[in-house]
C-alpha cells in the first residue's frame, strides 16, 4: 500500500499556465495540414486555421505556442512569409525531407492563428543565417505601433494594429543545427542580438529566451551563464535574460535507430520512462548551475522541446518524423508534467515536440479525419494545474519496479496544486506494466466533500487510430473510498489518474 500525503497548506511555488505549452515546426504535416490548411479548403476552417484542431486544442487550454522552429528558425527568413501569398517566395526545407516551402503559413497567419486559440506567442529568431538587422525589424514589424519602415509594411500588409510577442527566443540549439557554434561563441552572439530586440511597449514586455542545452552538456548552461548573466539594469526586467531554454528527448534506443512507436516489449516500457524520469535530474542539475548566478530564480527553465522521439511510421516521408502515439507516450508525458509542477520554481514555460502530426503530438490529422492522441487526454487531464499553486506532497512505500536494474523507475509519481477557489488538483501515474497500486490519499486538513476524478488507461500499445479513434480516451474515475478524510483507490497498472477535491 502506497501512501500519498498531500500538505495542502504549504505552497511550494506557482505553476505557470506555460508549462502546457506546445510547439509548431515547419517540419512534415505540423503547420500545413495540421494547424493550416488555407482559405480556399473543403476541410471546415476560419481564415485557414482547422476549425476541428483549434476546438480541440482550446479544450485543452494551450497556454503558448513557439513558432516558427527548431531547426527550421535559422534558415527561416522572415520577410518571405508575408504579403500577398502568391508573390512569396519558395524555398526548400532543407532540414525537413527537402520539400518546396511555399511560405503561405507566415507572421500575419501564426499570429491569426494564436488568437483564434487564445494562447500567447513564442517567436523564435533566426541567428544561425539572420542577420541582426533582420530580427530587429522582425520585432519592429510585428510590436510597433507608431510610424516607422516595419510599422508601415505591416499596414500595407493589412493589419493596422500591432501584436503582442510574448516570448522571443534568440535563436534555436546553436550548438548543432543553428549553427554548430561553442557556447562561448553563441553566448557573445546573444548579447549582441537580444540587444535589438526592442521593447516598444512598457506595458507588454518581450520576455528574451536565451539558447540552452541539449540534454545533460552541463557546460553549455555553464559556459552561457558566465558570459550573459548580467544583474537587471532598467528596463531590462532580468538582464539579458528572462529564459534560458533546455532540449530534451525521450530516445528508448540510438539515433539511428530509435525504435519503434507502436512495435516494443516490457523491457522498452521501462527504459522509455526511465529516460522520461531522468527529467527530474536535468532540471535539478542545470537548475543548480543557474543557481550559482540567480539564487532567486528570476530567470525561468524554458524546456521548450521535450517529448518522445521514435522511428518514423513505416511508409512515410523519414524527414516528416510522424509517428504514433500510445499509452507509454502518456505515461511519458504524465511524468514529465508532474517534474516540471514539482520544480515550478525554476521551470516557467515548456514545449511538447510537436503539436499536430510530429514527434509526440496531441492531435493527428489525415484529409478531414482528426484524432486525439492519448498525449492529448494527460494534457486535458492535467490542465487544471495551470495557474494554480504547487503544494507539498510525497509518497510514502513508492518502491522501484522495473525488468532489470538497468531499468528501475519509481512504481508511482504525483503532483499536486491547489486553485485560488481552494480546490486541490492531484495526477497520479502508475508506472507499471501489469502491476495495480493500492493508494490511501491523505491531508494536512482538508476533509474531502467533493470529488471528481478521470482515469486513461489502456493496454501498453493501445492507441487512436483513423478507424478506431477512441481506443484510449479519459473516462470519469469512481472507484474510490473516503474513510475518515481519507481516499483509498486502486490505481490500475499503465494509468494516468486526476483528481479534483474540496
Amino acid at each position: 500500500m502506497a501512501k500519498l500525503f498531500i500538505n495542502e497548506r504549504n505552497k511550494m511555488g506557482h505553476i505557470n499556465p506555460e508549462i502546457y505549452g506546445h510547439f509548431s515546426e515547419h517540419l512534415g504535416r505540423c503547420i500545413y495540414e495540421g494547424l493550416y490548411v488555407g482559405e480556399n479548403s473543403d476541410i471546415p476552417n476560419v481564415n485557414g486555421m482547422r476549425k476541428d484542431v483549434v476546438e480541440a486544442l482550446k479544450e485543452m487550454q494551450i497556454p503558448v505556442l513557439r513558432w516558427p522552429g527548431g531547426c527550421f528558425a535559422d534558415e527561416y527568413h522572415w520577410k518571405d512569409g508575408i504579403g500577398p501569398k502568391e508573390e512569396r517566395k519558395k524555398m526548400i526545407n532543407t532540414h525537413w525531407g527537402g520539400v518546396v516551402e511555399d511560405n503561405s503559413f507566415g507572421t500575419h497567419e501564426f499570429f491569426e492563428l494564436c488568437e483564434q486559440l487564445g494562447c500567447k506567442t513564442y517567436v523564435n529568431g533566426n541567428v544561425g543565417s539572420g542577420t541582426v538587422q533582420e530580427m530587429s525589424e522582425w520585432v519592429e514589424y510585428i510590436t510597433f505601433d507608431g510610424v516607422s519602415p516595419m510599422a508601415d509594411l505591416r499596414k500595407k500588409n493589412g493589419h493596422e494594429k500591432p501584436w503582442k510577442i510574448d516570448y522571443f527566443g534568440i535563436g534555436n540549439e546553436n550548438w548543432g543545427c543553428g549553427g554548430n557554434m561553442t557556447p562561448e561563441y553563441y553566448a557573445n552572439l546573444y548579447r549582441r542580438y537580444q540587444t535589438y530586440v526592442r521593447q516598444y511597449h512598457a506595458d507588454k514586455p518581450v520576455k528574451k529566451v536565451c539558447g540552452g542545452a541539449n540534454g545533460d552538456e552541463y557546460y553549455w548552461t555553464k559556459k552561457v551563464m558566465d558570459t550573459c548573466f548580467e544583474m537587471p539594469q532598467p528596463p531590462a526586467a532580468h538582464g539579458y535574460m528572462d529564459g534560458l531554454s533546455l532540449h530534451y528527448y525521450v530516445v528508448p534506443g540510438v539515433w539511428e535507430h530509435k525504435g519503434s512507436a507502436t512495435r516494443f516489449d516490457e523491457n522498452d516500457w521501462y527504459k522509455t520512462l526511465k529516460k522520461a524520469v531522468f527529467m527530474k535530474e536535468l532540471v535539478e542539475r542545470h537548475g543548480a548551475i543557474m543557481d550559482q548566478y540567480d539564487p532567486h530564480k528570476e530567470i525561468g527553465m524554458i524546456v521548450d522541446e521535450w517529448g518522445c522521439w521514435f522511428d518514423v511510421e513505416p511508409g512515410t516521408n523519414p524527414g516528416f518524423l510522424y509517428q504514433q502515439n500510445t499509452m507509454r507516450d502518456a505515461l511519458v508525458a504524465g511524468v514529465t508534467l508532474n517534474i516540471f509542477n514539482k520544480h515550478c520554481d525554476r521551470v516557467k514555460m515548456a514545449c511538447i515536440a510537436q503539436t499536430v502530426n510530429v514527434l509526440q503530438s496531441v492531435i493527428l490529422t489525415e484529409g478531414p479525419k482528426m484524432i486525439l492522441t492519448p498525449t492529448y487526454h494527460v494534457f486535458h487531464m492535467y490542465k487544471h494545474h495551470q495557474d494554480a499553486d504547487l503544494v507539498e506532497s510525497f509518497l510514502e512505500g513508492n518502491k522501484m519496479i522495473g525488468t532489470d536494474q538497468d531499468c528501475q523507475v519509481p512504481f508511482l509519481n504525483e503532483s499536486v496544486s491547489v486553485d485560488k477557489d481552494g480546490c486541490v488538483k492531484v495526477t497520479l501515474t502508475n508506472l507499471s506494466v501489469s502491476e495495480d497500486a493500492p493508494v490511501e490519499m491523505s491531508f494536512m486538513s482538508l476533509v474531502p466533500q467533493e470529488i471528481t476524478g478521470t482515469i486513461l488507461r489502456g493496454e501498453m500499445h493501445a492507441c487512436n487510430t483513423f478507424e478506431e479513434p477512441e481506443q484510449v480516451k479519459e473516462e470519469n474515475f469512481n472507484a474510490y473510498e473516503v474513510t475518515d478524510g481519507v481516499i483509498s483507490f486502486t490505481a490500475p497498472a499503465g494509468s494516468v489518474i486526476s483528481f479534483r477535491i474540496r
